[in-house]
């Protein structure tokens, strides 16, 4: 009996095993620590909004027993979602052969009564048309008028397949349409499911919208990847969103901001310090200076800072003490230039002063003055000088008789 129960728990943990990357796909990698029975530790999570439909094989490969666990694992799922008119729709598809839509996403918007529902479900048997069923679900499912919410209010139209075989017809072309019409599909397989049909059918990426598992009897533990895929985590609280300053939540996603004084880099993840004096950017009525992530005002020489520490006025500069001036300065518009007094002029270099030359302090009107004195000048002089050329011939002449009477 001891031999025979461990023989079944070393098959149940190799049923849990991933095959190799290579011919089965990605491992399950669940990332939240479960509680038994397969339950998330958080279960209060809300998903976001979601038009979900799930599509379920029931062919001849699957076993009435295996497709109760796939009842299951339907039920279990319904259970971590935030089902609702306004929140998340479900809507659940079987095939085999054929297709039948047990209910669309406008029927249930409670979860006891989708569960109910899928309690009722029953398998169809032969065949495995998976890419019927995929097409059914564009065509009849994912309308407006069987529930699917319009284009404008942004709902992720969402898909899950669960498959134990290989498709019977082209899965692949289908699938691709699907996913541009904006279906996202997660291929789950089980058992003997064919992994190429499975990554054919997916949205990229692949890992992480490809599993597998090895039976029916495990795939309720996909419930909890399913669950922390769908759910509104709050990754700014988590720390692991990856924004250098300031993580924004923004529903199931994130944005990320940067402190006053920094600006977003093209990255969207990174800040850099923001030139605050650039243009535009402050209120100074002369001079930014930037000041560590800020900025201060400042003036031009011959202003002062004014109270409200941006705008300036002029200074008094011919106050005391404020000048170079030597004798008088001349206040102009915060600046000043120097004067002399009366008699005095301004030397070269601008503020001293020196004694005038007083011929420089001539006037108009003096100087003409000054030339008719000078003209008169000189033709008195020149009268002069001819008289006494005249005294000097009249001397000689009275010399000379006076030299001829002794002579006599």
């Amino acid at each position: 009996m001891g031999r025979a129960l461990g023989i079944l728990g070393c098959c149940l943990a190799l049923a849990l095993l991933p095959l190799p990357a290579a011919p089965r796909g990605p491992a399950l990698r669940p990332r939240r620590q479960l509680r038994p029975g397969g339950r998330s530790a958080d279960t209060a999570c809300k998903n976001r909004p979601l038009d979900l439909v799930f599509i379920v094989d029931s062919s001849r490969s699957v076993r009435p027993e295996e497709f109760e666990k796939v009842k299951i694992f339907l039920s279990e799922m319904i259970d971590t979602l935030d089902v609702g008119e306004r929140t998340t729709r479900v809507a659940v598809m079987n095939y085999a052969s054929t297709v039948k839509v047990e209910f669309p996403l406008r029927t249930y918007f409670d979860k006891a009564s989708l569960k109910e529902a899928v309690s009722r479900i029953e398998p169809l048997s032969a065949g495995t048309m998976t890419g019927l069923a995929i097409q059914t679900a564009m065509e009849e499912v994912f309308t407006e008028e069987m529930g699917t919410r319009p284009a404008t209010f942004n709902i992720p139209k969402v898909v899950i397949v669960v498959t134990d075989g290989r498709p019977q017809d082209q899965v692949q072309d289908v699938a691709a349409s699907a996913r541009t019409a904006g279906i996202e599909i997660y291929a789950v397989g089980v058992d003997r499911a064919d992994m190429q049909s499975l990554r054919m059918m997916a949205s990229e990426p692949l890992d992480e919208h490809v599993f597998y598992v090895e039976t029916y009897g495990v795939i309720e533990k996909l419930t909890s990847r399913f669950r922390e895929t769908f759910c509104a985590v709050n990754v700014c609280a988590l720390g692991t969103h990856g924004c250098q300053q300031v993580c924004v939540s923004n529903g199931a996603s994130h944005l990320c901001d940067c402190y006053e004084g920094y600006t977003l880099n093209p990255d969207k993840t990174t800040c850099s310090a923001v030139d605050m004096c650039a243009p535009g950017r402050h209120e100074c009525d002369q001079i930014c200076v930037s000041n560590n992530r800020s900025y201060v005002c400042d003036c031009y020489e011959g202003y002062t800072l004014n109270p409200d520490k941006k705008t300036c006025s002029a200074m008094d500069m011919c106050a005391p003490g404020r000048h170079d001036c030597a004798q008088v300065c001349l206040s102009n518009d915060g600046s000043y230039s120097c004067g002399c007094y009366e008699g005095y002029t301004l030397n070269p270099d601008k503020k001293t002063c020196s004694g005038a030359i007083t011929s420089s302090l001539v006037t108009t009107e003096e100087s003409c003055k000054c030339e008719a004195i000078a003209a008169l000048q000189d033709s008195v002089t020149s009268g002069l000088e001819a008289l006494s050329r005249k005294l000097e011939e009249v001397s000689e002449k009275l010399q000379a008789y006076q030299d001829r009477q002794q002579i006599v």
